[in-house]
């Protein structure tokens, strides 16, 4: 695999300097390295969407980028996107059961909040196609996209500011 290099990226909006080989998987050095375990690995071959996080303000899959490959991006995981209070999308998958298992959820949220911050009030085929790539076998998504729905209801002006998935220094 090579030898172990330093590699800075900004997670979550903190700068971040790991030590780890350049073709390891995002996904293992936000869990591993960085102990940001709400980043799920479901099939590690970039199926189900599970492992879904923000580079840079694109929906990826995590377990198919090399980490070198995000040096000096910006990453927004699931446990970027609460601050004080849970995220709107968050509470509105908490409040229609759009969550069971778990494995799904923070990729789910994750493609939500991407999906919300271009088009704040998508209609049921926007929010579907945003959400392709995405597999859940629990809900049979319909109460995930009612929390889609639900969120995208709920949204305040400065809620959708903060969806902005860019970061000012990227844009």
């Amino acid at each position: 695999m090579g030898a172990r290099t330093e590699i800075r990226l900004t997670v979550n909006g903190t700068e971040r300097a790991v030590s780890a080989y350049p073709m390891e998987r995002l996904l293992d050095v936000l869990r591993n390295e960085l102990g940001l375990t709400g980043t799920k690995e479901g099939c590690g071959e970039g199926e189900c969407g599970s492992c879904s996080v923000l580079l840079n303000g694109e929906l990826v899959n995590s377990c198919l980028v090399p980490v070198l490959q995000a040096e000096g991006k910006d990453i927004r995981t699931i446990e970027g996107l609460a601050t004080e209070a849970l995220h709107p999308v968050q509470k509105a998958f908490l409040e229609c059961g759009g969550a069971q298992c778990g494995i799904c959820t923070p990729g789910m949220i994750v493609a939500t909040v991407h999906l919300l911050s271009s088009k704040p009030k998508p209609t049921m085929e926007e929010i579907r196609e945003g959400l392709n790539g995405n597999l859940c076998r629990c809900t049979g998504y319909t109460r995930i996209f009612e929390a889609v729905q639900s969120a995208a209801e709920s949204m305040t002006s400065d809620d959708l500011k903060q969806l902005s998935c860019v970061p000012e220094k990227v844009r």
